[in-house]
């Protein structure tokens, strides 16, 4: 007994695409209220809202644009000229020290910090608690 497989040739297929509903600058978070659903599709733009509500924008995105995920990133927690907690941790080896960034970035972002004991600058991640983890 043989299965059989129905195929609609031209049938409507219903795409939408995430647009800006207002011009969102740089280093903006992004929630409900700035988005809207586009009945058109733009390949590789997002769609569902939930991958863009909470994420910060990189780039300036204008109003009716689509909404591209290489545009979004973490939040920021870590703003350029604070002053962090630097940690190096190797060998047994732990070493707490204060540092200024010189970048700014979310969790995960590798940024430029500058030790404030040695005046020299180092390369780090960041840590959920902001703090920066500086590996051999």
């Amino acid at each position: 007994m043989g299965t059989v497989l129905a195929l609609a040739i031209g049938a409507p297929v219903s795409a939408e695409s995430l647009i800006a509903l207002r011009n969102l600058r740089s280093q903006t978070v992004i929630t409900a209220a700035d988005l809207q659903r586009a009945t058109h599709a733009t390949p590789g733009a997002l769609s569902n809202p939930k991958d863009a509500i909470g994420l910060e924008t990189k780039v300036t995105i204008y109003a009716g644009r689509p909404i591209m995920p290489q545009d979004l990133g973490p939040p920021a927690i870590v703003e350029r000229n604070q002053i962090v907690s630097l940690n190096y941790h190797h060998a047994g080896l732990a070493i707490v020290t204060e540092g200024r960034a010189l970048d700014r970035g979310g969790v995960g972002d590798r940024i430029r910090v500058m030790n404030l004991t040695s005046r020299s600058t180092v390369a780090g991640s960041i840590t959920v608690d902001g703090s920066i983890t500086v590996a051999p």
